[in-house]
């Protein structure tokens, strides 16, 4: 594992600020105007958007500020370029934002691709992708010191899904510290406001029953397009597998609630799961 890799912020100015004080005050506003009430106990897991924060940045504080951020921290993320194989994980190095950078966390990345082959340290996949870099700042915002684990899954195979969730648990287990999981999606995309709100209360109706499978079978009958349904499906099997009985979403909305958009719509989530 090269331990010299940077990557480079790739949305930095067009999903969120790109000057390091204008970004911490947009993480600030996120944060007040969720106003989250406090950690929710024994969450271990979450789903977050990643979508503009002006769009979902609060929806992703509602999230975030529920959960207490451990040093280690794994990130699932959709690949929206297509680009590398269908599993990858950052090889090494670090990650810069607007607020520093991201040492990668070397170790789990080695436990975790030595248990998965289908898992490939290779940075391809990461380098232009939006969905897990939008989530960083808002863990530097609740602790600067986290290390990350990137995963890319460019896969919905429900037999990977569950072998990357089991070897994702088998990781945790082992590393013997509390370790965070997080899920980046966003919702269904481009349709009206009505379809939407339906559309993702079917879906949020699975993931609230921790129905990983359900969840898998009603996105693709309903024709739901949630981005990281790979990713979310992933960490649902990872936090049951880790004693994870509970899943709650604590905030749904749409972007119409921004642009004033009804026609033409994409929907944002913020969940946990917990074993309490």
């Amino acid at each position: 594992m090269t331990t010299s890799l940077e990557r480079a912020p790739a949305v930095a100015g067009a999903f969120y600020p790109a000057d390091p004080a204008a970004l911490r005050a947009e993480l600030e506003r996120c944060f007040a105007e969720a106003s989250p009430p406090g950690p929710v106990p024994g969450a271990i897991g979450c789903m977050a958007p990643h979508a503009g924060y002006m769009f979902s940045g609060v929806c992703a504080a509602h999230a975030f500020g529920r959960l207490e951020v451990p040093r280690r921290v794994i990130v699932l993320g959709p690949n929206h370029t297509g680009l590398g194989p269908p599993l990858s994980v950052w090889p090494g190095g670090r990650w810069r934002t607007p607020l520093g950078p991201v040492e990668i966390d070397t170790p789990m990345v080695e436990a975790l691709s030595g248990a998965l082959p289908l898992l490939e340290p290779e940075p391809l996949a990461h380098v232009r992708e939006h969905a897990i870099e939008v989530e960083v700042p808002f863990l530097q915002y609740r602790r600067e010191d986290f290390v990350l684990t990137p995963i890319v899954v460019g896969t919905q195979n429900p037999h990977v899904l569950r072998s990357l969730g089991e070897a994702l648990a088998v990781a945790v287990r082992a590393a013997e510290q509390p370790v965070l999981l997080v899920a980046s999606s966003d919702m269904n995309h481009y349709e009206d406001e009505a379809t939407t709100q339906r559309k993702d209360a079917l879906a949020l109706e699975r993931l609230e029953a921790f129905d990983p499978a359900g969840l898998l079978e009603v996105c693709a009958r309903e024709r739901i397009s949630m981005c990281g349904l790979g990713p979310t499906v992933a960490v649902m099997h990872a936090c049951r597998a880790l004693g994870a009985v509970r899943a709650e979403v604590v905030d749904h909305r749409t972007s119409a609630a921004v642009s004033g958009d009804t026609g033409h719509v994409v929907g944002y989530a913020a969940a946990l799961f917990a074993t309490r």
